[in-house]
């Protein structure tokens, strides 16, 4: 959306106005003068009224008429009961009005568009189809309320409904070669998998992509005793048992601090499993269940992640997000994610971004230093080119590729290349962290993070895509939960 300027020269900025289409359909999207016809808007159905659909769209202030359509289950439509006119396009929907910079927000009769008199009439500047104000849109008690609802949902659901009606879970034997664990990781086109020690009769631990980065750093180091070949006969305890020394602690002398796992029951509710996620700093815990009282014979039912976790929010409040408002807030106007500092501003913590030519050993470091899951590959601009995940590395398992080449000559676009080839049958590179405006609601970037797989979403400016911010999951629970 473009910036309007009134005859004053003063700059001005949108309402935000709701359509509503009252005569049913599946799916139901929106397009108008107000995008330039350049964009489908999905229309949501409104909770008890089947029929009835609504979306939130900012429009311009200024004496103009608005001309929108409705596409109802793939067939242009207009609303027959509401002013409307033809055009060298077709018959479209208008209608025309005044608004001010001070406009009072008010009905407008006889149309399917309304404002909003409530949450969603406060003034947001937009300027190049950004948002340029951080102000909250709804009251600090609105946002309490919509807190309390979805911690009332979180507190009342558990972990059980996080379990899919068909699926798998991979498990290892601690006692697995480490290069052969690798390899089952990429043959099962999944990150990580829960350790099981027979001896023990217990899970004991999570083998992730991390591990794999750290044991390549490892056989890249020229001072280290760890060799290729010791990979064959190198199992997954041993290389534990050596990693917990790298976070020893020194206590009159040295002794490995041992890291019990993180696990939930089928009946924990899902703040709970949500607040161990989030306090622990993991990616998954696993769903263990077991009938004995001593905990003996546990079953490994699922990984819960967060992303399960907000699909369930998403699917519960999908159909009542009135109730919820602070869903309709732009992610760029709420205290969420990291943000490239705008001039003037200080400095915060940098984004961690690389070029395509960088090395794959300084990405594999950025990742455990930045502590980040992902990393923004950029061009000159720092305009978005791809993406480079944690999950990534795995791809390297593969006929033992990792044995063939130098990280510090490999770069980063020659390792996304490689890994292009070899997930062509796998649906890996579909769950890579994907890209938003910063006008795009809450709701929806919620909705893009509760894919599978997909733990942050990068934040550009429309057109160029230059980064300006990244959005985790971690980030969106932690405003949910206040």
């Amino acid at each position: 959306m473009e910036s309007v300027r009134e005859a004053g020269g003063g700059v001005t900025g949108t309402v935000l106005m709701r359509f509503v289409w009252t005569h049913g359909g599946r799916n139901v999207f929106l397009s108008g003068s107000f995008n330039r016809w350049g964009e489908l808007i999905p229309m949501s159905p409104v909770e008890g009224c089947p029929n009835v659909f609504q979306a939130i769209y900012g429009i311009t202030h200024g004496n103009h008429q608005v001309q929108y359509k409705f596409l109802v289950d793939g067939e242009w439509r207009h609303d027959e009961l509401q002013p409307y006119t033809t055009t060298e396009y077709g018959i479209l929907n208008t209608i025309q009005f005044n608004m001010e910079a001070n406009f009072n927000p008010e009905m407008i009769p006889g149309s399917s568009m309304e404002l909003d008199n409530e949450a969603f009439t406060r003034l947001v500047s937009v300027s190049d189809g950004t948002l340029t104000g951080g102000m909250l849109s709804i009251s600090e008690a609105d946002l309490q309320v919509s807190r309390h609802r979805i911690s009332v949902f979180l507190t009342t659901h558990t972990a059980y409904e996080l379990l899919p009606q068909s699926g798998k879970v991979v498990a290892l034997d601690v006692d697995l070669p480490v290069k052969q664990a690798f390899h089952i990781l990429f043959e099962q086109g999944i990150p990580m998998a829960p350790l099981w020690d027979f001896s023990r009769g217990q899970f004991v631990g999570v083998l992730s992509a991390l591990d794999f980065i750290l044991i390549l750093r490892e056989l890249g180091n020229n001072g280290s005793d760890f060799t290729e070949e010791e990979l064959d006969t190198h199992t997954i305890s041993a290389w534990k048992e050596g990693k917990s020394y790298l976070n020893r602690q020194i206590d009159g002398h040295v002794r490995a601090l041992p890291r019990h796992l993180i696990h939930a029951g089928p009946y924990d509710n899902l703040k709970e499993v949500a607040l161990r996620i989030l306090q622990n700093e993991v990616a998954t815990v696993p769903i263990i269940h077991s009938s004995s009282e001593d905990g003996s014979f546990p079953q490994l039912l699922h990984l819960a992640s967060l992303s399960g976790i907000l699909k369930c929010i998403c699917r519960y409040f999908r159909h009542c997000s009135g109730t919820l408002p602070m869903l309709q807030l732009p992610i760029g106007a709420i205290p969420v994610g990291s943000w490239v500092p705008s001039i003037g501003e200080p400095s915060g913590r940098p984004l961690a971004m690389l070029r395509p030519s960088a090395s794959l050993s300084s990405a594999l470091n950025l990742l455990i230093q930045a502590q980040v899951s992902s990393i923004p590959i950029v061009d000159e601009n720092d305009s978005l080119i791809d993406i480079y995940c944690r999950s990534d590395i795995t791809a390297l398992a593969k006929d033992k590729i990792y044995t063939h080449i130098n990280l510090n000559e490999m770069t980063i676009n020659q390792a996304l290349q490689l890994g292009q080839d070899v997930y062509s049958s796998y649906d890996l590179r579909s769950q890579r962290c994907q890209m938003c405006l910063r006008s795009d609601t809450l709701h929806k970037v919620m909705e893009r993070l509760a894919n599978p797989g997909v733990r942050r979403l990068v934040i550009v400016e429309a057109g160029s895509k230059r980064v300006e911010g990244i959005v985790t999951l971690s980030d969106i629970f932690r405003f949910l939960l206040g």
